[in-house]
């Protein structure tokens, strides 16, 4: 384990206090601490507010500065009611009724048919809704997830999470070192997420556009499915306004073409995917980072 600062166990300890609090109440009432954090985050990370109001007012022109205000609220308020969910996350229980009424499921077929080619399947997915619960819906169907992931910065709260995640059979690859692994996986015909909706830098990355934007986006999807012929299906998971949660997967991609132009044209037509999924709720994505990021200018030495 990486070395563990007294703000590690801060951090940690407090974690472990908010998830005995809310594990002792009723979803519902959990829910609404959660509605609670998320306006509180609002006054404790301004900058992280006005990064989402700047994200979402140039993403979403036709909008008004009212509704931006919203939307912003209501995508802070949905953050910490995920948060809440993930601290009780392992509280569902695979084949129950109780699963029943706070998940919708859709287009299950459609993940089996590229299954049933055998070659695993690589799920394209974004940090949309309460995108944790992809691993829960796939084991509920008897179907094997492993979950690409980045290693949380805190040691202490990494296991816990990793530990909550895999409480329904999910393997956790990690995303610095991950593609032997994911190859293995895929292999042994298992279901691999991957989210395609964070900034990285060239190379291993290239520019696509993303809400009319420029977005530095992973190569690695479209290049692994393109020499493979991995089927890619996009699965997505949207918070209902009865708080239910609907998963639907839609119908497989097989990623032709080779070179650079053709990883380019596959990685903005599942840009594209993406963007639909999220235009259909904009206040469920993730839009307090930094996911357009300018490309920085290498210096040449011996020059200016």
């Amino acid at each position: 384990m990486a070395s563990v600062s007294f703000k590690h166990r801060l951090e940690y300890y407090l974690l472990l206090v908010a998830a005995a609090v809310v594990r002792r109440l009723s979803r519902n009432n959990a829910l609404a601490v959660g509605r609670f954090l998320g306006r509180l985050m609002i006054k404790i990370l301004p900058g992280r507010y006005r990064m989402a109001t700047d994200n979402m007012a140039q993403a979403l022109p036709e909008m008004r500065a009212a509704e931006i205000a919203v939307n912003v609220q209501k995508n802070f308020e949905h953050i910490g009611m995920c948060g809440v969910d993930m601290l009780r996350f392992d509280m569902f229980e695979l084949g129950q009724k109780d699963t029943e009424k706070d998940i919708i499921y859709e287009g299950e077929h459609l993940l089996q048919e590229a299954l049933a080619l055998g070659r695993g399947v690589l799920l394209l997915s974004a940090h949309l809704g309460f995108w944790e619960l992809g691993g829960f819906a796939l084991a509920e169907h008897g179907i094997q997830f492993d979950m690409v992931a980045k290693p949380l910065k805190n040691p202490l709260t990494e296991r816990y999470f990793s530990k909550v995640r895999k409480s329904f059979g999910a393997e956790i690859i990690n995303s610095r070192k991950g593609a032997r692994k994911i190859l293995q996986s895929l292999k042994a015909n298992h279901t691999v997420g991957i989210m395609l909706d964070q900034h990285i830098s060239p190379p291993g990355a290239v520019a696509v556009e993303f809400f009319g934007r420029t977005a530095y986006t992973t190569t690695a999807i479209a290049n692994m499915a393109m020499k493979n012929q991995i089927p890619v299906v996009p699965v997505f998971c949207l918070r209902q306004p009865d708080n239910r949660y609907k998963i639907w997967a839609e119908p497989m991609l097989l990623l032709g073409g080779s070179g650079e132009d053709a990883v380019i044209a596959n990685t903005q037509k599942m840009t594209d995917i993406i963007e639909t999924a999220v235009r259909k709720d904009v206040s469920q994505w993730f839009w307090m980072h930094k996911r357009w990021k300018k490309r920085k200018k290498r210096r040449v030495r011996g020059k200016g």
